[in-house]
């Protein structure tokens, strides 16, 4: 695990080890919990690019194929038998 010092207000400070001797956690688990919170509220990570824009440049690539690969039961055949 990661440590960071951060400097907050008095008032801030206050609040924190109020709210973490009522919730019964340490004030470090409340701060991870709220950071992870906010994270989570703040939409999708920036560290977790999307499928799509990892192999975006796949899309399409192909010239050739069945045209009805993924409606036509004779391709599932086997799929998923050992």
């Amino acid at each position: 695990m990661d440590t960071l010092t951060i400097k907050i207000s008095s008032a801030l400070g206050a609040e924190l080890a109020a709210r973490s001797a009522k919730a019964h956690l340490s004030k470090s688990e409340l701060a991870r919990r709220a950071i992870a919170a906010y994270f989570a509220a703040s939409g999708p990570s920036i560290n977790h690019p999307s499928a799509l824009s990892m192999a975006g440049d796949l899309v399409g690539c192909l010239k050739s194929g069945p045209k009805d690969l993924a409606s036509n039961p004779k391709y599932l055949e086997g799929f998923g038998k050992v």
